[in-house]
């Protein structure tokens, strides 16, 4: 059987597209075990590698099930790998996160979650390495009270503002980009 070019390309279209469908996400480089994304080699618009990112993310959700990873929080780990690959160098990628609402609960050393909720919060590893990676963490101050977590029972390196709309604010006002899903 002869095959015509037309078909050729629709063979050769449907591999590559079943190549891309077949890929595996990846974490990496910046925030490894989280933020698990995918290439795209073939993408149409383009990514300005040479662009300063600066972005917040306005982080209110939880989980559905205790023991679950916020993805929200995952968002900003997923931001960082997708843009690192992409070829951003990691020093033009400013994140932050205010957390306020019902994620608040997420922001907990595991200590204090489990003495609360019954399991560890399999969340504080994720904070750890985005504080790692420079990640501001900004957890509203008005939740705090609100929600009964003091600053102490918190991750370390969570900073508290006076309110989640006041960090929105002023972060937006230094230029960053809000992020809201």
């Amino acid at each position: 059987m002869k095959v015509t070019f037309p078909t050729r390309c629709l063979i050769l279209m449907l591999i590559s597209v079943n190549t891309l469908l077949a890929q595996e996400a990846k974490d990496g480089p910046v925030i490894k075990g989280f933020g698990a994304v995918y290439d795209i080699p073939e993408a149409d618009f383009a990514t300005d590698t040479d662009k300063v990112f600066k972005v917040v993310f306005d982080v209110k959700g939880t989980a559905k099930k205790e023991g679950d990873i916020n993805k929200e929080l995952n968002t900003a780990a997923r931001f960082l790998n997708m843009h690192a690959r992409a070829g951003v160098p990691v020093e033009n990628l400013h994140v932050a996160l205010v957390v306020h609402n019902k994620a608040a609960k997420d922001l907990l050393t595991s200590k204090e979650y489990k003495s609360r909720y019954g399991v560890a919060n399999v969340n504080e590893p994720l904070l750890e390495a985005l504080l790692q990676a420079g990640v501001d963490i900004i957890f509203c101050g008005q939740s705090s009270h609100a929600r009964n977590l003091p600053k102490a029972e918190l991750v370390p390196g969570v900073q508290v503002s006076l309110s989640a709309m006041t960090a929105l604010i002023q972060l937006q006002d230094e230029g960053y980009r809000l992020i809201k899903f």
